[in-house]
C-alpha cells in the first residue's frame, strides 16, 4: 500500500470504524444492489489480525503467533456468465474496477486497492482453479495502515469470495498462499505468509502458533478472563514504500552469510562465531530474528499454561528487540509500550505489532485491567504526542467463511 493510498483510506476509514458483521453485511447489500441493480446471492468475510509475538519471522521461515479479530472484510457477490470481474469498493463510493477473467489479469495503476483483489483472481486461474465472472462489493473495518493486515483481509475474502461462488476445491491454506502471492506480484510487498494464513485459518478463542516453513498450526488457548487490546499509535507507515523489502533483503543477506536457507534454521551460537561484524545491522537484524522465533515459541507454552507473567517477559521482550536490533519502533510506540507496561506489571505483556514504522502495540492482560490501561493511554498518549490514539477491544476469531 502506497502512502498516498494510506492517506486516503484513514480518511474513508472511520466510516465503518465500529460497525458489526451484521452492519458491514447490510452495508454490503445496499451497495451491491445500488451499482448492479439486483440482489447479491452470496456474503463471505476474512478477518484481519493481531500478532501476538513473532514479528518479521514469518518470511525467515520462523514461528509466529497471530489470532484473528473481530474487525474484518466483508464481500456481497453474485456470478456474471459474461467472464468480467467488477469490484465495487463500498468505502470508496462506490468506486469500480473490472477485468475479464478469460484475457490475462495484470495490475492497475490507478486503483490500487484493487490489485490485491485482481491478484487473487489472477493466481487462482494460474493453479488451474476454474473462475468466472463475478460482481463483488467489498467493504470492512479492519484499521487500515495500522498493521493488522487489512490488505491480507482484502485478499482472503476475494479468494474466499471465488471459492463459495465457483465451488471450488482449494483449500484455506492455498487461499493463504495465493493472497501472499498476490501481495508479493500486485501489490510489491515480499510479506511472509502469516497474516493470510490466520485470516484463512483462525479459530476463535485460540491463537496459532504457525510454523512459516511447515506452514502446521497449533492451536493455543486464550485463558477465560483475558483481553487482547489494540492500540493504534495513529503513526502511518506503509511497508510498500521500502523499509520492509529491505529488511527482508537483509535477512536473507545473513542467512547466506552464514550457510542457512533461512534464518529459522540458524542459532545465537552460530551467529556469535561467524565473521558477521557484531553490532553491524546485519547482525542486528539476525539476533532479533533467531532470538524472536525461540521467545514466541516459549510464549505460546506459557500462554497454553496461563502463566501470564512468563508471557508479558516474553512480549517486552520482543518489543525491546525490534526498538534495538530491527530498528523498526518509533517514539510514539515506545511510548504506548511504556504508559501499558506500568498499568500491567507483570499479570501480562504489551509490544509492537506488524511490520514496523508507525502501526499498532498489542497487549494481554486481564479483562479486569482494561478500563484502567484505556483510562491511561486517554490520559498520556495525545497531550504527549500531539496524536489521538485509537484503542480496539478484541477477542480470537475464527478465520473466512460464509456470513
Amino acid at each position: 500500500m502506497s502512502i498516498n493510498e494510506l492517506q486516503l483510506s484513514n480518511e474513508l476509514e472511520p466510516c465503518a470504524k465500529n460497525a458489526s458483521t451484521a452492519d458491514l453485511k447490510q452495508r454490503a447489500a445496499k451497495a451491491f444492489e445500488a451499482v448492479c441493480g439486483y440482489p447479491a446471492t452470496t456474503f463471505v468475510q476474512a478477518p484481519g489480525r493481531v500478532n501476538l509475538i513473532g514479528e518479521h519471522t514469518d518470511y525467515n521461515d520462523g514461528f509466529v503467533m497471530p489470532c484473528a479479530i473481530d474487525y474484518k472484510a466483508v464481500v456481497a457477490c453474485a456470478k456474471r456468465d459474461d467472464g468480467i470481474v467488477r469490484l465495487i469498493s463500498v468505502d470508496y463510493d462506490n468506486v469500480q474496477d473490472s477485468f475479464d477473467v478469460n484475457a490475462d489479469i495484470t495490475p492497475t495503476d490507478d486503483k490500487l486497492w484493487a490489485n490485491y483483489m485482481r491478484g487473487v483472481v489472477h493466481f487462482l486461474k494460474e493453479k488451474g482453479y476454474q473462475v468466472g465472472g463475478a460482481d463483488i462489493a467489498i467493504t470492512g473495518n479492519v484499521p487500515l495502515g495500522a498493521g493488522l493486515s487489512s490488505s491480507a483481509s482484502l485478499e482472503v475474502v476475494t479468494g474466499q469470495a471465488m471459492k463459495a461462488l465457483y465451488d471450488l476445491t482449494v483449500k484455506q491454506s492455498e487461499i493463504a498462499l495465493i493472497g501472499q502471492a498476490s501481495e508479493h506480484n500486485f501489490a510489491g510487498c515480499l510479506c511472509g505468509i502469516m497474516d493470510q494464513m490466520i485470516s484463512a485459518c483462525g479459530e476463535k478463542g485460540h491463537a496459532l502458533l504457525l510454523d512459516c516453513r511447515s506452514l502446521k498450526t497449533k492451536a493455543v488457548h486464550i485463558p477465560d478472563g483475558v483481553s487482547i487490546m489494540i492500540v493504534n499509535s495513529n503513526v502511518p507507515h506503509s511497508l510498500v514504500d521500502g523499509a520492509y523489502n529491505a529488511l527482508r533483503h537483509q535477512c536473507e543477506e545473513v542467512a547466506r552469510l552464514l550457510g542457512k536457507k533461512a534464518l529459522r534454521d540458524a542459532t545465537l551460537t552460530e551467529l556469535n562465531a561467524s565473521s558477521i561484524e557484531k553490532g553491524s545491522d546485519i547482525y542486528k537484524r539476525a539476533h532479533h530474528v533467531i532470538s524472536e522465533n525461540e521467545r514466541t515459541v516459549a510464549c505460546a507454552d506459557a500462554l497454553m499454561a496461563g502463566d501470564l507473567q512468563k508471557v508479558g517477559e516474553h512480549m517486552y521482550a520482543s518489543h525491546q528487540s525490534m526498538r534495538h536490533d530491527f530498528e523498526i519502533t518509533v517514539p510514539e510506540i515506545d511510548f504506548i509500550v511504556e504508559i501499558l507496561s506500568d498499568v500491567i506489571g507483570t499479570q501480562g505483556g504489551v509490544r509492537m505489532t506488524g511490520g514496523g514504522f508507525g502501526g499498532c502495540c498489542v497487549a494481554l492482560m486481564p479483562t479486569t485491567m482494561i478500563e484502567q490501561a484505556k483510562q491511561a493511554i486517554e490520559t498520556h498518549y495525545e497531550v504527549n504526542t500531539g496524536i489521538k490514539e485509537s484503542i480496539y477491544i478484541c477477542t480470537a476469531q475464527d478465520g473466512a467463511g460464509l456470513i
